[in-house]
């Protein structure tokens, strides 16, 4: 069946200051890291009811070094944002050594609200430690796991099944989901992106989108589409996926680039393109995500790149931007952009996106670096950054 049929209803530094802001940014600061760890990977997950409960999971990250994640915690708010619990931890997805000697955790992960179980899933990836320090990134899985909305209990760390084999016949090597924006159907499936390498000799990545089933307990992996990466760095990476009128829209990292792409079954994507403004130049953002937003009958794209006046910024992950998309040429309107976080001598380029009702959306996004710019030895915090049309 069409993958639509089943959808119900389915400042900028750089040009002229005087054009209106379309949209409204509220900012505040829903948690602080502390003297020892940073907060990173925060994303808010919006289940609707009768007050409303939002839910930011985060994890609990080291100062020193790229991939210190350890254990997960998790804010609630029930005043729509206006004030926040404090952080604590999730047993369930708490680091633990296996008896192989490794220490596993789940990290970069995303909360969605699952309407058709009335359940909040969890994707992300799991992380690998060989006697808790050296990561082995050739063992990474796809992770989820399943939270009870009204008890606030989630369920154990699990992993997706994938095939044997890719359509061209290569495995899944180090397979996740990482920071992955997926869309949610209403018949209850689930579009997954999941990035992946060929073979273990070469940290290249595909990315592909699998149709996956979830019950309410289990994720399970039906199908997948098109196969994207490029001969250039570590591939095509960290892809997150939206819909938007009649159409699936897929934005990819690379090291030296950002790249998009459409399709109108939700799993095949037409051919990568590289992003850019509407003006003809190159958006800029690289080595890093993207996510999507949308608010009212539009779509935007969060992102950083340079040309901010900020190359002290490890890769130009900041300030936090947001412009309107131009759904039919795939380019970003250079005239909408707006800042979402402002650049405060930290990065900002691992962001979460919620979408609240139709006419809002909601950023969260954790500063990170502290320790190599101006404000060494503050501690990091978690901005909510509420988007709105007036």
């Amino acid at each position: 069946m069409h993958l639509f049929l089943l959808i119900a209803g389915s400042l900028l530094f750089s040009i002229c200051h005087s054009y209106a802001q379309e949209l409204e940014i509220q900012r505040s600061v829903i948690a602080e890291g502390t003297a020892e760890f940073d907060w990173t990977q925060a994303r808010t997950v919006f289940v609707p009811g009768e007050d409303g409960l939002f839910l930011t999971t985060m994890s609990q990250t080291s100062k020193i070094g790229s991939h210190g994640y350890h254990d997960v915690y998790m804010t609630v708010s029930r005043d729509g944002g206006r004030t926040w619990t404090t952080p604590e931890v999730v047993p369930a997805l708490k680091r633990v050594r296996r008896a192989d000697d490794y220490e596993v955790v789940a990290g970069d992960i995303w909360p969605h609200w699952h309407a058709e179980s009335g359940k909040v899933l969890l994707t992300g990836k799991t992380f690998h430690f060989a006697g808790g320090t050296r990561e082995n990134y050739l063992r990474e899985e796809v992770f989820y796991a399943v939270m009870d909305p009204e008890t606030l209990e989630c369920g154990p760390l699990r992993t997706l099944s994938l095939p044997d084999v890719d359509h061209g016949g290569s495995p899944f090597v180090a397979p996740n989901a990482g920071c992955h924006q997926v869309v949610l159907l209403p018949n209850g499936d689930v579009l997954l992106p999941i990035r992946y390498q060929k073979n273990a000799q070469q940290r290249i990545y595909t990315t592909m989108v699998a149709r996956c089933g979830f019950d309410g307990e289990t994720l399970t992996y039906r199908e997948h589409g098109s196969e994207h990466t490029l001969n250039k760095g570590r591939g095509l990476y960290e892809p997150s996926v939206t819909l938007f009128r009649d159409q699936a829209f897929l934005t990819m990292r690379a090291d030296h680039g950002a790249f998009v792409s459409r399709s109108d079954n939700g799993i095949r994507f037409t051919a990568e393109i590289p992003w850019m403004f509407d003006d003809g130049t190159p958006l800029g953002s690289y080595n890093t995500q993207q996510h999507w937003m949308t608010v009212g009958d539009k779509l935007y794209l969060v992102y950083t790149r340079p040309g901010a006046q900020n190359d002290h910024i490890m890769r130009h992950r900041a300030p936090l931007f947001v412009a309107e998309v131009d759904p039919e040429r795939l380019v970003a309107i250079r005239s909408t952009e707006q800042v979402l976080v402002p650049e405060n001598a930290a990065t900002l380029g691992n962001s979460g996106v919620c979408q609240i009702h139709a006419n809002e959306s909601w950023v969260t996004v954790a500063e990170g670096l502290i320790r190599l710019g101006a404000r060494k030895g503050e501690n990091n915090k978690v901005f909510l950054v509420k988007v709105a049309r007036p």
